[in-house]
């Protein structure tokens, strides 16, 4: 990317589901192509089995970890960082599973393998892009062949083939890089029969390159209105970023994801750190001028971690009641989106999905070094997946509301 289109690959994993929603992806979305095949798979005995509503509650709870080559040294991954996180991950946010997402073989597998190492689930996805397509798929071939041997270890392992292909695969949606891809979108200068079909040859081949490497669930994170062949995947995968007041409104949207007869993971969900946020779903974090240097945010930002952390608790009740494989918070940290306490301006953060807020020793300086803090959205998905812990010892359901005194009576 040129300098003044600098973005990190974590911003942009997040960003293009309202794209999605908008039509970029076809004005007749999932619906209809989930009750094609949901019918087809409920008219045998094992369809119909599987396509009957699933248990309240969320069988597995955790976040997204990001592992990349960062945009300076100082906001690159790093082991001795990683294993902090990893455990900070199990014993503070209190998930049982990792989201072990981005791009570079070696980093996904180190990390991968910590995390097997502390007992988590491992949702493992890599996410290269803008590079040629067989470049892609190499190297989801090789972390997938790293992540049957974890498999064959005896580790709990899913594999996630990739996200959101139309943005991240140079040739679906004209352009060469993903912000170039986004732009075209925004502006209609795409085939939307071109990009559909180009989008499920590459997902097709995706899926192909994963099962030959990997015998384990196999899925895709896809925005929320692709049309995908599910049939293709154990698991729906979906990055959600819908707002709604009310948690049966989240609960009404996701069950059309179920008409499909298989698990259903929320492979990302959250918000970014300011009023209004939640609003503005997978856009949200586009309020960063990056022509400007230093960036700066948008004029009229006012930040809020209560917002964000409000709107995780929704979601995770409605995750609860709607009855998931799977919810990953998005994410953990993203360093290379700074918290400035001494100038709003230049308050990256509030332009950050993550749980914890990156500060540098000196501020506007990330060379000096960075830690992270929880955010009160930290709190707030601890707080839920303690319960959850503590519901699940006492073999008590967590689902919102009547239960949830039960299960603080249990301990949690």
């Amino acid at each position: 990317m040129a300098e003044t289109e600098r973005m990190s690959r974590a911003r942009f994993l997040t960003g293009m589901a309202a794209v999605g929603a908008a039509g970029a992806l076809g004005s007749a979305g999932p619906a209809q192509a989930a009750e094609r095949q949901g019918a087809a798979e409920r008219g045998s005995p094992g369809g119909r089995r599987a396509a009957e509503r699933p248990r309240a509650g969320v069988r597995r709870r955790g976040v997204v970890y990001t592992v990349g080559e960062g945009e300076t040294p100082a906001t690159g991954w790093n082991a001795r960082r990683m294993r902090a996180d990893l455990r900070a991950i199990r014993d503070d946010l209190h998930a049982d599973t990792v989201d072990v997402t981005g791009d570079g073989v070696e980093r996904l597998t180190a990390t991968a393998a910590e995390a097997a190492e502390l007992g988590l689930h491992i949702w493992l996805q890599p996410t290269l892009g803008d590079v040629p397509a067989r470049d892609i798929l190499e190297h989801l071939a090789e972390t997938g062949r790293f992540a049957q041997r974890l498999r064959r270890q005896g580790a709990s392992v899913d594999l996630g083939v990739g996200c959101e292909f139309w943005l991240f695969v140079p040739g679906i949606v004209p352009g060469d890089t993903a912000l170039e891809r986004v732009r075209n979108l925004l502006r209609g200068a795409y085939d939307p029969v071109v990009l559909e079909r180009r989008l499920a040859a590459f997902t097709a081949r995706a899926a192909r390159t994963g099962r030959s490497v990997f015998d384990g669930p196999l899925s895709y994170a896809a925005a929320q209105d692709d049309r995908v062949d599910w049939s293709l995947f154990d698991i729906v995968g979906i990055d959600y970023y819908s707002s709604f007041s009310r948690p049966a409104d989240h609960v009404r949207e996701l069950r059309r994801y179920q008409r499909f007869g298989k698990p259903v993971a929320v492979t990302e969900f959250g918000a970014c750190a300011y009023v209004g946020a939640p609003q503005a779903g997978g856009m949200a974090w586009d309020v960063v001028d990056h022509d400007k240097r230093p960036e700066e945010i948008k004029r009229g930002l006012i930040r809020s971690e209560r917002t964000q952390a409000d709107h995780v608790t929704t979601l995770l009740d409605a995750f609860e009641e709607t009855g998931l494989y799977a919810a990953m918070a998005f994410e953990f940290v993203t360093p290379d989106a700074p918290h400035r306490a001494d100038d709003s301006r230049f308050d990256l953060d509030m332009a950050s999905y993550a749980l914890t807020r990156t500060v540098h020793r000196r501020p506007g300086h990330p060379e000096s070094g960075w830690h992270w803090e929880p955010k009160e959205a930290f709190d707030a998905v601890a707080r839920h997946y303690a319960r959850a812990r503590c519901a699940a010892a006492a073999k008590v359901p967590l689902v919102p509301g009547r239960t949830r005194r039960r299960a603080r009576r249990a301990g949690a």
